[in-house]
């Protein structure tokens, strides 16, 4: 298969936010469960690996189709990044896959068949990264030193539907990204190059990482019907 396309999920066991947040149920099922039904829906998808530490969470992923992979516990720490976790698995295989898909356990809503179109536009334009990007109209400031600095013209206050295109800001949601082995083997980081990007709306922004993220996400999950 020399044109593979894998997702890749990361899951450690640890977790201080939310203890063994990744198998906690979300909406009925292990929350890492959502991430890996996503993948195996898409249509481009060749092989679904989830990388973990933790004996749990690799039967559950085993028991939802995925390939499972054992991780040290020395790239399972809080300090570890998810990038150790990739190279990691790259290093422990024969034939590396040409573009890799990353998502992130913990953004668990995202609009169906996303990933196929998400794919199919990051192949057509040639991408070597690309990401998932909702738009947001908070309004913000930064603090440098006591100073209390704003990052919009707060003189001439602009609505929600005046805002123009040029002026909208965007936030990564860590839904989906996706990269080529090429970029990744040569920066060793899942974005750079050429990057693109697909917009969601709004309500797909969220990532859990508290009590109360996980609330709101199954409160959204729910009213979008996304199953």
């Amino acid at each position: 298969m020399k044109n593979k396309i894998i997702a890749f999920i990361p899951a450690r066991g640890g977790s201080k936010g939310i203890p063994n947040k990744n198998i906690k149920k979300f909406c009925g099922k292990p929350l890492i469960s959502h991430s890996i039904k996503y993948a195996l829906n898409c249509n481009l998808i060749d092989e679904v690996i989830v990388s973990s530490d933790n004996n749990k969470i690799i039967d559950i992923a085993k028991n939802e189709g995925a390939i499972a992979i054992k991780r040290p516990s020395v790239l399972a720490t809080d300090t570890s990044t998810t990038e150790s976790s990739i190279s990691h698995y790259l290093q422990n295989i024969k034939e590396k896959p040409k573009i890799i898909v990353l998502l992130q356990a913990t953004s668990p809503i995202r609009p169906k068949n996303s990933l196929d179109i998400a794919l199919k536009y990051f192949m057509k334009e040639k991408f070597d990264s690309l990401l998932s990007i909702c738009p947001t109209h908070h309004f913000f400031w930064k603090i440098n030193n006591n100073d209390t600095l704003p990052e919009y013209d707060y003189m001439n206050r602009p609505r929600r539907q005046d805002l123009l295109p040029n002026k909208q800001q965007y936030i990564e949601n860590g839904s989906i990204y996706i990269f080529t082995n090429h970029h990744f083997e040569k920066t060793n980081n899942r974005l750079g190059g050429k990057i693109g990007h697909v917009i969601w709306p709004e309500e797909y922004q969220i990532e859990i990482d508290t009590p109360l993220d996980f609330l709101i996400a199954e409160t959204i999950y729910k009213s979008l019907n996304i199953e």
